[in-house]
């Protein structure tokens, strides 16, 4: 492998990030029965299956058998057998259970070499849709009752839902009950989603925290508030950007009590915007909303490359671990680039 390769310099960061978080990986695990397999190794796999866009654990350590790059990124020696996909499924409970990916995410951000290029003034939010793992055809009245009726036979029958009126209050998926009934927009269809939010300081685009919630109107406005909140502790005054959805009273009345700037995009559809001439009158407003159209291209690369656009999970636990662990492999990916430019 070359002197130069990105990977030299990520696995750098990521062996850091990891061994702060040796306490809480060794507490995820029994020191009785059989030896396990390191719970680093496991992260550094799932973070070359993010990094190369493998749809599988399988096929992961299908490539895991000849790849000798994969071999010494994950941390096994040229003769080491790879395991059974299975150790993903078996372990992953544990990571959720002690929360590594928002830890993992945190300590790379921690690290002097990134946290040097990181704005601590000024900040843009937005949220964007993870496709559930679950077919509209799981979407069942929790009642039981007026389901349509099924045309053909097999474990995979159509069904016509027209005429059937579809609602989160009155009907559920079987298949993920946390999944949610959700409409894009105006003239688009429904479809079983999650909601996953990020947090991005604008100096060099980077996500400093990321969270996934159930699917509705309020959600991305709730988790901006969550997000910003920590970050508004600080004596000096810093700014969120954010889109029209935020344009909202209550939204902008609590980001003004906590002293941060909402450099909110006015919404004047129909209706009279809660930004005010503070805001407007302001010359940062303009470089706000160019920083603000950054964070799509981490979403973009979540939902491309990272294959979170439609999840392989199942329960919002699950699908918000893989977010967040998604998000931190995404500032991995953009680190070795920066720390280049900045020295």
């Amino acid at each position: 492998m070359r002197r130069d390769h990105p990977l030299r310099r990520i696995r750098g960061i990521v062996n850091e990030a990891l061994a702060t978080l040796e306490q809480d990986l060794a507490a995820l695990y029994s020191p009785m029965g059989r030896p396990s397999i390191p719970p680093e190794k496991l992260l550094r796999a799932m973070l070359l299956q993010a990094f190369y866009s493998i749809r599988s654990e399988r096929l992961l350590m299908e490539r895991l058998e000849y790849d000798l790059l994969f071999r010494w990124f994950v941390g096994i020696g040229v003769d080491d057998a790879a395991w059974d996909h299975s150790v993903f499924s078996k372990n992953r409970d544990r990571l959720l259970e002690g929360d590594i990916a928002a830890k993992f995410l945190s300590a790379v951000l921690a690290q002097p070499k990134v946290k040097r290029l990181l704005s601590m003034d000024h900040f843009s939010v937005d949220g964007t849709l993870i496709e559930a793992w679950a077919s509209m055809k799981s979407v069942k009245p929790k009642d039981g009752s007026g389901e349509p009726p099924a045309e053909g036979g097999g474990r995979n029958a159509k069904a016509n839902f027209h005429g059937h009126k579809r609602s989160n209050d009155t009907h559920a998926s079987t298949t993920d009950p946390d999944a949610r009934l959700y409409r894009k927009g105006k003239g688009k269809e429904a479809k079983l989603c999650f909601m996953g939010h990020g947090l991005m300081e604008n100096r060099h685009g980077l996500l400093v925290d990321a969270c996934l919630t159930l699917a509705d109107g309020h959600a991305e406005r709730v988790a901006a508030l969550h997000m910003i909140e920590p970050r508004a502790e600080r004596p000096q005054a810093i700014t969120l950007g954010a889109d029209k959805a935020y344009d909202a009273e209550d939204v902008v009345n609590e980001l003004r009590s906590m002293r941060v700037t909402p450099h909110v995009a006015q919404n004047t559809s129909g209706r009279s915007s809660a930004i005010d001439g503070r805001t407007t009158r302001l010359a940062a407003m303009p470089s706000a909303s160019a920083s603000r159209k950054r964070i799509e291209e981490a979403f973009g690369w979540i939902k491309v490359v990272a294959g979170q656009h439609k999840t392989r999970f199942r329960g919002r636990d699950r699908v918000g671990w893989a977010f967040t662990f998604a998000a931190a492999a995404y500032n991995l990916v953009r680190l070795p680039k920066l720390m280049a430019e900045t020295g």
